[in-house]
């Protein structure tokens, strides 16, 4: 059976919104959350920024009758922030001066008509996987690119994953040229592989989909 797709409209709206995945890693990503959906739990996102990989999970959630929830500060990760090459001006607060992404995300989610499939949670990652109390189908990290994060992101939400759901991973890059955009992420990859705990499905540009067949971390 081919992996699930989009529909056109969705996949419009992801196109459309404001962020950094490209097409085909957004295709794995739904094709993952659709998959994952069927286990009936929520898909969770670290890493809100505006929303446009979210889109794709709040409507796979949509698809299968349950909630995609995001975690966020908004207030960006370290390569958005002035002067680095991913900082956007656009999403700056002018009357406290940091990055605001909150509104830019609510907005995206209004447009796609998928407001009522999202849960956001505004805060911290760490913090928030500390007081979540059940099992996910997914998990989709997407955070802070320096090994603190990237770990953080790891080991609050990986042990949430229910046997049979998948860990999703972005931004992995084994090129050490790559060290302040994605050898963190990849070697959190390399971290859940080796634990015994996931094996990998598939690997679509920088993304990576691995699959809970074990306990642990």
């Amino acid at each position: 059976m081919p992996p699930a797709t989009p529909k056109p409209e969705i996949l419009a709206a992801f196109e459309a919104a404001k962020g950094f995945m490209p097409v085909d890693e957004g295709l794995a990503l739904y094709a993952a959350a659709v998959e994952a959906g069927a286990l009936g739990l929520p898909l969770l996102e670290v890493g809100t920024y505006c929303g446009r990989s979210t889109i794709l999970l709040a409507d796979a959630a949509r698809e299968a009758g349950t909630v995609a929830v995001t975690v966020d500060h908004h207030r960006g990760s370290e390569e958005q922030q002035p002067g680095w090459d991913y900082h956007d001006p656009e999403v700056v607060d002018p009357e406290v001066g940091l990055m605001d992404t909150l509104p830019t995300f609510r907005r995206t989610l209004h447009r796609a008509g998928l407001e009522d499939h999202v849960i956001a949670v505004v805060g911290r990652s760490p913090q928030a996987a500390r007081v979540w109390g059940g099992k996910v189908g997914l998990v989709f990290v997407d955070g802070g690119h320096t090994d603190e994060h990237a770990t953080n992101d790891y080991e609050g939400w990986a042990p949430h994953i229910a046997e049979g759901g998948l860990l999703v991973i972005h931004d992995v890059f084994p090129d050490p040229v790559d060290e302040f955009t994605g050898q963190a992420p990849y070697r959190v990859c390399l971290r859940a592989l080796g634990s015994g705990a996931f094996s990998e499905v598939s690997a679509t540009g920088s993304l990576r989909v691995l699959r809970r067949t074990g306990a642990g971390i």
